[in-house]
């Protein structure tokens, strides 16, 4: 009998782990199906992570690449085909470099309490996010998802345990980012500029096009790595937090991933970034401020660097925002006029609306679905 004495002590120990949510990267596909035919619920949740993490590579990941199209530098499907590459790459990588941005995901709402009404809570907030980005896509509005989902969560949270369900300390880490990605993305790419035009004064024009040309290359790359980086912690967040409520926790760790989860997550992005991409390029990359080769240049390290700080630091921040107000202060370093400031105020309006559209309708149905329950 000794046998059946290990393997009942084996599996009490996986189901402490897998209760603590100690150890992430130790939860098998297999773990998650065997729970989810317990908690169908858990399959739904799986789905609307899927179809959110896609609508983000439709309409935010191509901000990525949106320069590099816009000035030539590389055709807009090789350049939609390397977008998906690199969100998948960015996504799998900087989870192993750092967590801190799942771990403000996890850290602004607090579902505590009835871990099934939290659950119900967490497919309402999807349902929200998934909706607005699929109005924002139809128009051609380049909305950030994640903000969606940050909203919607809250919204949530709130329906279920009141203002309690908000963690101040965490959240404003979304404000800071908010605020940081437009005036470090503007100002940034204002620099930029007016040190490459210093330094490229004297060189002769196709030759330095050549340069600019590779280099723009580069940052497509790197910004595929970083829009992956940060957006698919945010979404990969959420799949573990309704994975650890179906446990009976209501925090789980952002110590490690699943790699099922990753990839999974690596694929939705990469397909979204292969259906949608053009839409969005050309509401971005185009029709704000016609761009030179060497102001893509600029463009793309102000939000390079605007996005890698905030992926270390924590902050969420969206793709999208980060570039256009990179764009921005690109076309503002030559004048004013330059800029279609119409266009820039459609996105921030976009912007603005994005919290309380997606927060009301997060709260809405978080409320009648736990009433229906």
């Amino acid at each position: 009998a000794w046998p059946n004495v290990v393997l009942l002590g084996v599996r009490q120990k996986i189901d402490a782990a897998l209760t603590s949510m100690g150890n992430c990267m130790a939860l098998t596909f297999a773990d998650f199906l065997a729970q989810a035919m317990a908690q169908p619920i858990l399959f739904v949740i799986l789905v609307l992570i899927i179809g959110v993490t896609a609508v983000s590579g439709a309409t935010d990941a191509p901000n990525a690449i949106a320069t590099v199209v816009s000035t030539r530098c590389l055709k807009p499907n090789t350049a939609i085909g390397l977008a998906a590459v690199f969100n998948f790459v960015g996504l799998v990588g900087m989870t192993f470099i750092s967590t801190a941005v799942a771990k403000t995901m996890f850290g602004m709402v607090d579902f505590s309490g009835n871990t099934d009404a939290a659950l119900l809570a967490l497919v309402a907030a999807m349902i929200g996010a998934i909706g607005w980005g699929i109005f924002c896509w139809f128009f051609g509005i380049p909305c950030s998802k994640s903000h969606s989902l940050i909203a919607g969560i809250t919204g949530g949270a709130v329906a279920m345990n009141g203002w309690a369900g908000v963690v101040p300390s965490e959240w404003v880490k979304v404000i800071y980012g908010m605020v940081f990605s437009l005036l470090a993305g503007f100002a940034l790419g204002w620099v930029f500029t007016r040190i490459i035009e210093r330094v490229f004064e004297m060189a002769n024009r196709q030759a330095a096009n050549i340069v600019f040309t590779a280099i723009q290359d580069l940052c497509a790359v790197a910004l595929s790595f970083l829009h992956g980086a940060q957006d698919g912690q945010k979404f990969m967040s959420i799949a573990m937090l309704g994975i650890a409520l179906s446990f009976g926790s209501s925090t789980p760790d952002a110590g490690g991933f699943p790699m099922w989860v990753m990839i999974t997550c690596s694929l939705a992005i990469s397909a979204g970034t292969v259906v949608g991409g053009k839409r969005i390029i050309k509401s971005v990359g185009m029709d704000m401020v016609k761009l030179e080769k060497y102001q893509g240049v600029a463009a793309n390290f102000s939000t390079v660097f605007t996005l890698l700080f905030a992926s270390l630091t924590g902050m969420p921040v969206s793709t999208g925002h980060c570039n256009t107000s990179a764009i921005m202060g690109v076309g503002a370093s030559r004048s004013i006029k330059r800029v279609n400031w119409s266009i820039a105020k459609n996105m921030l309006l976009a912007w603005v609306i994005t919290f309380p559209a997606c927060g009301l309708i997060g709260f809405v149905l978080a409320k009648l679905f736990m009433m229906l329950a």
